[in-house]
């Protein structure tokens, strides 16, 4: 190379290495922050928000005081200056100016906070809203203090908070602990599926999120405490945005005529809201849980020891795919909620779905004996079509402001079709074939029920004492046609058949269920922070259930295989209880006795059983709070729940020829102890946190089958009531999050779970007890790359060992593993490309029965329209490979199950996304 030009190339490098040095050698400042906050009264305040912001407003770090008030930032950034805020519940804010070019260390010991008094406006010191909040009863996030990529949804800002997680199904747990339903303003949206929240509602929208704890309308107006266990998310909007719409369409057609349509609007105007869905698919999707990478493809559309198919319910209405197979469904629904003034309040919405499933299932299971071990190969096909509708009208209005009146009644309308065809056959140990059996069943379906609850409540006083009453009504009735032939066959030693069993039978079965149930309660506020609850609750029911069998052929009626059966119970539950609140403590204690009468009839026999039962029953509630961010919740209860209908009817039940049913009308109600403890305790300043937790059931008079199996495998069951059975089961959770703002956010989950339980059945006249144990641990990762890339691995392995004192089978064990890694990259701009890999194995399963594979879903995806619109292409299990097969372990049997899922498909969808709020052009 001449000379000339290797001077050049030299300079160059060298003038590109220079501006490089510059653009990258930007001054980092080390900063340390620290003190302690006092009130007027030289109290220490804990609990009180302490966070650095950049001028620009964004948000640097945070923590909050401890016990003594202390507390200390530390960190490094580029800018030469920053500010500190401090804010506390009723205290004026703090605001000052931190200029690093003078020094790095800043102490404020015994910073005094001033009370907020409303009359001193005017001196306010402007702060902007604090990260975290930490109220009595309410943790607080201010969304706008964390960063997430543009066209956020309210799950990418749950992904982002401190003790919040979102596993893959969408479902969110604060601090351990699981979200029950999420508001809006207070009031509900779109029903109880929180997942239709955080999929669509905007970032944009969105001001504070708050944690609190789950109640019912009554419990917040008359201030009963309520569910500790399950969160309730509030997400407040502010008044200058309550006003506007957002709507979401999606279309998509893909290979193997697979397909999706579905879209989402919602208006609102302060009080007023209204929301409006639709669509369509043949791929086990809901299509309104929105996912910016995935949409409605369904990614977690396999199923091993559990059920995942996409499907989902809202108010218990049923949308997607059933427990198994591939649907087809057409769904359309609204909500609306109008609030006038603060004295009503309406709240209604329909719903309309229609699905047709196909399935296929193949089952192998292992029966254990006292004196063999059998076995049962199955293969079935089902085609259902079904059409629901769905209305509620939830309307409550307050006379005066002590006083609540709340009518809500429920309807829903279910019809239906199926069309079903098995095989079965039974082998011996040495799987020389005992019998066979072939059905087919045709049922036409027509379900109607309907529930209202009539309600009131009026507070007494400022101090808690209240009393309410409420009415409840429901009436279900079912009518069932159906058609119904099986051909049973029984070989001898030689291969021949030496019995044939054929039905062919036309059956008509109605049932008609009502219940009545009303309730009073009153709570009177004593001295020294007790309150005494005097409560009342009758229950009554009546199920009538007819069921009338005749040959298909001759016609004539079958008396023995049919019934005209009546139940009813009557239910008295008087109660007792006193009631402890205070900052750090609430506890409750109340006794009571509960008497029930059962009265079970026959008609077609005339055969009446009566029995009559008393139960003296307690409930035990602790909830110590040792700080703000650590609390101690025990809880035990016992009760007392009656047989159903179909344990108690003596009528044989020969739906499957190889296992009769018949019921045993002289069953007792069984009564059930539960026990649970836990511990919380999240540190928002390490941001890390455990929750464990343990329960146990202890079962009186539990109904367990007992089961007679004959020389040709033919199995006649029955029920009856035993004793020594429980269960218990325990766990425990640690998170930790790290957020290095200049490059990444990293979230670690541990967790630990594990259940035992001991059951107790007949077998041939034989007692046998089976035992079960399952420990699962697994680990989870959140690494978010600043908007260019997200990276979640996890890993989860579980172990089960099940124990059978029937000397035919002494033990069985095996260890299922699930790998997988979710990658989603957000660069080039505009760009998303998504992979979500999963690999997962079942460590023991019948020969025949695939027992690992590898489920492997792509999205790619380019945004355009200011990127309020997105073209995708996404392929369902790239590999081919998904499969649905899970093994079952019960009393006497082991089972895997193998049932038909989505295979490998292709979809090309259009996404516009619509919105305006406020001020905001859209």
């Amino acid at each position: 190379m001449p000379t000339k030009h290797l001077k050049h190339r030299r300079i160059l490098v060298l003038f590109i290495l220079f501006i490089g040095s510059m653009s990258f050698a930007q001054e980092y400042h080390d900063f340390l922050v620290e003190g302690s906050l006092i009130d007027d009264n030289e109290r220490p305040l804990e609990s009180a928000t302490i966070y650095i912001e950049e001028p620009n407003g964004t948000l640097v770090d945070y923590t909050l005081s401890n016990k003594e008030g202390r507390f200390e930032i530390a960190g490094k950034v580029q800018n030469d200056s920053l500010f500190l805020f401090v804010s506390y519940t009723g205290f004026l804010p703090v605001k000052q100016l931190l200029d690093l070019k003078k020094q790095s260390n800043w102490s404020f010991n015994n910073l005094q906070m001033k009370i907020d008094d409303k009359t001193l406006e005017e001196v306010l010191v402007q702060a902007q809203a604090a990260p975290v909040t930490v109220k009595t009863d309410t943790l607080e996030f201010n969304a706008a203090s964390f960063k997430t990529k543009a066209n956020a949804n309210l799950e990418d800002v749950l992904k982002k908070l401190p003790g919040v997680s979102v596993n893959n199904a969408g479902e969110i747990s604060i601090n351990g602990k699981p979200v029950a339903k999420i508001l809006v303003n207070g009031k509900s949206f779109f029903g109880d599926d929180p997942k239709i929240a955080t999929k669509n509602l905007p970032k944009e929208l969105i001001n504070k999120i708050q944690v609190v704890d789950t109640k019912t309308k009554t419990e917040e107006f008359t201030g009963k405490e309520g569910d500790s266990q399950n969160k309730t998310l509030n997400i407040t909007i502010d008044e200058d945005k309550n006003k506007g719409y957002f709507a979401r369409i999606t279309a998509g057609i893909g290979t193997k005529d697979r397909y999706e349509a579905s879209g989402i609007a919602n208006y609102f105007k302060n009080n007023f809201r209204l929301s409006v869905l639709g669509g369509s698919n043949n791929i086990n999707s809901s299509g309104f849980s929105f996912d910016e990478i995935y949409d409605a493809m369904g990614r977690n559309a396999y199923s091993i020891s559990r059920s995942s198919n996409g499907s989902f319910s809202i108010n218990g209405n049923s949308f997607g795919g059933g427990s198994s197979g591939i649907t087809q469904t057409y769904n359309a629904g609204f909500n609306l909620v109008e609030e006038w003034a603060e004295q009503t309040e309406l709240e209604t919405d329909y719903f309309f779905n229609r699905s047709n499933t196909e399935t296929k299932t193949k089952i192998n299971r292992e029966n254990i004996l006292p004196d063999r071990i059998f076995f049962n190969e199955s293969s079935s096909i089902s085609q259902r079509e079904n059409d629901n509708h769905r209305a509620s009208f939830d309307f409550s209005f307050r006379p005066d402001s002590l006083t609540r009146i709340s009518f809500r009644p429920n309807f829903s309308y279910n019809k239906g079709k199926s069309q079903s065809d098995s095989e079965t056959k039974s082998f011996q140990e040495n799987f020389a074939v005992l019998n066979q059996a072939e059905t087919r069943n045709d049922t036409e379906i027509e379900q109607l029920n309907f529930a209202a609850r009539l309600g009131a409540s009026r507070r007494l006083d400022t101090l808690g004492s209240y009393v309410n009453v409420n009415l409840n009504y429901t009436n279900n009735t079912t009518d069932n046609q159906q058609l119904f032939y099986s051909l049973r066959q029984i070989f001898d030693d030689n291969g021949g058949v030496s019995d044939t069993d054929l039905q062919d039978q036309r059956i008509k079965e109605n049932t008609d269920a009502k219940t009545f149930n009303t309730g009073l309660g009153a709570r009177i506020a004593l001295p020294k922070k007790i309150f005494l609850d005097v409560e009342y609750t009758l229950n009554y029911s009546k199920s009538i259930n007819e069921r009338l069998v005749y040959d298909n052929s001759t016609k004539d009626f079958l008396l023995d295989l049919s019934n005209d059966f009546k139940t009813s119970s009557l239910k008295h539950r008087p109660s007792l209880g006193m009631v402890y609140r205070s900052k750090k403590l609430r506890a409750s204690l109340s006794a009571g006795v509960e008497q029930l009468s059962l009265t079970n009839k026959d008609h077609f026999s005339g055969n009446r059983f009566e029995s009559n039962f008393t139960n003296f029953y307690s409930d035990l509630y602790l909830r110590y709070k040792i700080n703000q961010a650590a609390s101690v919740y025990f809880n035990y209860e016992s009760q007392q729940n009656a047989p159903s209908i179909n344990q108690l009817q003596p009528v044989e039940n020969r739906t499957n020829p190889l296992n009769i049913i018949q019921g045993n009308p002289n069953l007792k109600p069984n009564l059930t102890h539960n026990f649970y403890f836990s511990f919380n305790n999240y540190n928002y300043k390490t941001k890390s946190g455990l929750y464990t937790y343990a329960g146990a059931d202890f079962i009186q008079d539990k109904v367990t089958s007992i089961s007679q199996t004959n020389e040709e495998l033919i199995r006649e069951t029955s029920y009856t009531n035993v004793n020594g059975a429980y269960s218990a089961f325990g766990g425990a959770n640690y998170s930790f999050m790290f957020s290095k703002k200049e490059f990444y956010n990293l979230k670690l989950r541990l967790g630990l779970s594990g259940a035992f339980s001991r059951d107790v059945g007949f077998s041939n006249a034989v007692e046998f007890v089976t035992k079960d144990s399952r420990l699962s641990p697994s680990v989870k990762l959140d690494v978010d790359f600043t908007d260019i890339l997200q990276l979640t691995p996890y890993y989860e392995i579980n172990f089960q060992n099940a124990k059978y004192s029937l000397p035919t089978r002494s033990n069985e064990r095996f260890v299922n593993h699930e790998l997988g890694v979710e990658v989603t990259s957000f660069w080039p701009k505009n760009l998303i490309f998504g992979n979500d890999i999963s690999y997962q194995r079942l460590g023991n399963v019948s020969p025949g029965f695939t027992n690992n594979f590898i489920l492997w879903n792509m999205s790619l995806g380019y945004q355009f329209f200011d990127e309020k619109a997105t073209f995708k292409v996404k392929v369902f299990d790239v590999l081919d490979q998904n499969i649905a097969t899970r093994r079952q372990t019960g009393e006497d049997f082991i089972q895997d199950t193998q049932e038909l899922v989505l295979e490998r498909y292709m979809m090309f969808s259009l996404t516009f996304k619509l919105d305006k709020f406020g001020k905001n052009k859209g």
